[in-house]
């Protein structure tokens, strides 16, 4: 289990600012519905499509966006307006993503939509009230995974002209960075990355640890399961041993794998409070 006082510390202080901060009503928040972020024939399941949640008079806002979990074969942005609306209630132009899941679609397909909705929020958020050049990534368990993936492996940005550095920070929540360990590949459906371990590895956002990455905050619960929560040690291990100064962890306690997460729509969470302080810190 991680023991990081002084980083607890830290983080704690920052989620009490945040705590402090006043919000606005949900009631003033303007939500942009299936906006579509492809080029290509629509998707019969809105899979191609994001929601957009923007505060009263947002301009050159900072932006969060936002990917559900599900073991990328289940979830949808509709099941999660409270995530958007969380967001904007602090200020932040929400950005709420769809993308395919398995066994429709299989690695790497899923990181592709994710890198293609985010290519389409670079360019055009600036007309929702949001700056492109302060956006942030979180996601809950297979969401996180996606965003440490994308952020880690320069493939998928590039093939937007993007690179890491466009993005501000990521702060996957309850996510998984090794595909090859026990409780992800050797354990789940064939159909989402196929049936060659040697080929895992090559979806796993730890191969890919380095220096020059944008910031990271890993955020679990202490319900998690041992393997999920060995993996948050193992990765944090792993980026600070390639160099990578700017990875913190956060145990969010009293909470399981789902709580960490649906608490969330209570509006007072610890997990939304430690994304914001995060992200206002990123953004500065």
């Amino acid at each position: 289990m991680l023991k990081m006082p002084s980083v607890a510390f830290a983080i704690g202080a920052a989620i009490a600012v945040v705590a402090l901060q006043a919000g606005v009503a949900s009631a003033q928040i303007r939500v942009e519905h299936d906006l579509k972020y492809t080029t290509g024939p629509a998707d019969a399941d809105n899979k191609d499509k994001l929601d957009i949640y923007i505060p009263p008079g947002a301009k050159s806002a900072p932006v969060i966006v936002s990917l559900y979990g599900g073991a990328l074969t289940a979830g949808d942005k509709s099941e999660q307006p409270y995530v958007g609306q969380r967001f904007a209630e602090a200020g932040y132009v929400a950005v709420l993503i769809n993308y395919r899941l398995s066994p429709a679609v299989a690695h790497p397909a899923h990181v592709q939509d994710v890198a293609a909705a985010v290519a389409w929020v670079k360019t055009n958020i600036a007309k929702y009230g949001g700056d492109p050049n302060k956006v942030v990534l979180t996601g809950h368990s297979a969401g996180g995974y996606l965003i440490s993936l994308l952020l880690l492996d320069p493939r998928y940005l590039a093939a937007h002209g993007l690179k890491p550095a466009d993005i501000r920070g990521a702060a996957p929540v309850s996510g998984f960075f090794y595909v090859e360990r026990a409780g992800v590949g050797p354990d789940r459906p064939k159909f989402i990355w196929g049936a060659d371990p040697k080929a895992w590895p090559a979806a796993s956002p730890a191969s890919y640890v380095r220096a020059d990455l944008p910031p990271m905050l890993l955020l679990f619960a202490d319900g998690d399961d041992a393997w999920r929560r060995d993996q948050q040690s193992a990765f944090a291990s792993a980026l600070r041993a390639a160099g990578d100064a700017n990875v913190e962890t956060h145990m969010i306690l009293n909470r399981t794998h789902l709580t960490v997460w649906y608490n969330m729509e209570n509006g007072q969470d610890e997990t939304s409070r430690a994304i914001e302080a995060f992200a206002a810190k990123v953004v500065k």
